[in-house]
């Protein structure tokens, strides 16, 4: 195997990992057509979400020390809307309401959530950051901020707007295949 290429290799997941720079990727896709241009789109997505994966945990124990990783996206839909009810957190992160339940019960407990009687109908209870839960939130995101400029140093800004409408467009194609 050249110095340059890792090669490629199962992954936890069972997916295929492709480890070689993503200029030699390209090149060796470009002849392929639309399968080969998903498949090393999926391979990429592997590498990104694992990544992913990782700096929502450092992200989340910044948070609060005993804040499990998959609270962070959580914790975000709450700023994003400022408050939701369960059945709608529930949707928005796409994870079943006897695990989001279990998520808010910790983090009330941890005093970064708190629920309150919902003014819209006073049998269900909206849930929002406090104010220690949203200052927490905000520091460890500013965080995790400074990392992507750092990252993304020599990206020039169309480069980063492509990224983030292609990224877009791909949370887009999600929502509606799960709709």
């Amino acid at each position: 195997m050249d110095a340059g290429v890792s090669g490629t290799g199962p992954t936890y997941d069972g997916s295929m990992t492709d480890e070689r720079p993503v200029e030699d990727q390209a090149t060796a896709h470009t002849g392929g057509g639309r399968d080969e241009a998903i498949n090393a789109m999926e391979q990429q997505l592997s590498h990104l979400w694992r990544r992913s994966r990782a700096n929502a945990h450092q992200v989340a124990r910044q948070v609060h020390p005993e804040i499990e990783p998959a609270a962070y996206g959580l914790l975000a839909a709450l700023q994003r809307h400022q408050g939701l009810r369960l059945t709608d957190l529930s949707a928005e992160i796409g994870v079943g309401k006897p695990s989001v339940s279990r998520q808010v019960a910790l983090l009330e407990q941890l005093g970064v959530v708190h629920k309150e009687a919902d003014p819209q109908d006073g049998r269900a209870q909206a849930i929002s950051l406090t104010e220690q839960g949203a200052s927490q939130l905000a520091a460890a995101q500013a965080a995790r901020r400074r990392i992507f400029h750092t990252l993304l140093e020599d990206w020039s800004v169309e480069e980063l707007s492509t990224l983030a409408a292609l990224l877009t467009k791909l949370n887009q194609s999600y929502k509606a295949h799960r709709d």
